[in-house]
């Protein structure tokens, strides 16, 4: 529903795919918006585009949708961490964030993903600095930021390919190289 005391306006967007008119109110930010219409993987943890934790792809650049108007998104393209992976197919970095415990209580890694997909866009082999140089405006309020750094570059790793994603989700293993001497569980330094 939008605000009350002001006017509505219908807005177009493209939400993770789908084409859609929304109702928005004269001074309702995106993200209260998109939460309006069931995207509550749209956190917001300031109310003012400051915290990181409401980032959204708008016409694929990230944008803190609580701290954007609705009415300015009109027309956009929007990407929200719902659409990068399903459960049983997460994108490389949300698989990262969960193989390296990541998440703690994960109020703000729908928006550390969202930067981490755009960081790895924009440069696929950052160092850890440029990782927490790209993270510095998420806040996390359990202030767990060196699983997060971790998994941003497992994620780089892994979207080179030199890793595969554990089918199970669990740690992920290392591809098998041609020519690699042994295929064995333990690289053949056991009975097996």
């Amino acid at each position: 529903m939008p605000k009350t005391g002001g006017y509505s306006v219908d807005i177009e967007l493209t939400i993770n795919g789908e084409r859609t008119i929304v109702e928005a109110g004269s001074g309702d930010d995106l993200a209260t918006v998109l939460r309006q219409h069931g995207y509550i993987d749209v956190k917001c943890g300031c109310d003012g585009g400051t915290c990181g934790a409401s980032k959204i792809f708008v016409d694929g650049e990230v944008r803190m949708a609580c701290g954007m108007e609705a009415t300015d998104a009109d027309g956009s393209e929007i990407q929200t961490v719902a659409a990068l992976g399903t459960q049983a197919d997460l994108h490389p970095v949300q698989q990262a964030f969960v193989d390296n415990f990541a998440v703690q209580c994960g109020f703000c890694i729908p928006g550390m993903v969202i930067q981490a997909v755009a960081l790895l866009d924009s440069n696929p082999d950052p160092t850890e600095q440029e990782v927490r140089e790209a993270l510095d405006d998420n806040v996390c309020r359990c202030t767990g930021y060196q699983k997060p750094v971790e998994a941003v570059l497992d994620a780089a790793e892994r979207m080179q390919g030199e890793q595969s994603v554990a089918a199970d989700g669990g740690h992920p293993v290392t591809v098998a190289q041609h020519g690699d001497e042994s295929t064995s569980c333990c690289g053949g330094d056991c009975d097996e």
